[in-house]
């Protein structure tokens, strides 16, 4: 069902995974990784008080706080949505 047609087919989406999979790791390990070494200072921000703010992608860019996840989430739900379109043709024309 799906893209397990072959071995062929199968060979690919181990390697697919494998770099999803490195994809999704890496910044979350750099991030991890800054994460402990900051210099924690005590704040009052509250988080309705945060999210109300912008936040910094670097080089100048600034987004707003609410619009930030949107922007790093919608790609990855287009590719996973195509991907199921294009599994549900591929199961009904064969």
């Amino acid at each position: 069902m799906g893209f397990g047609g072959s071995s062929y087919a199968d060979y690919l989406l181990v390697v697919m995974t494998g770099f999803l999979v490195i994809a999704v790791a890496l910044p979350a390990i750099a991030g991890h990784i800054r994460h402990r070494r900051r210099l924690w200072t005590p704040s009052n921000v509250s988080f309705e008080d945060w999210i109300a703010g912008e936040f910094d992608l670097g080089q100048g860019n600034r987004v707003t706080t609410k619009r930030a996840p949107l922007e790093i989430l919608l790609p990855l739900a287009a590719v996973a949505f195509g991907m199921t379109a294009f599994a549900i043709v591929a199961l009904l024309a064969g």
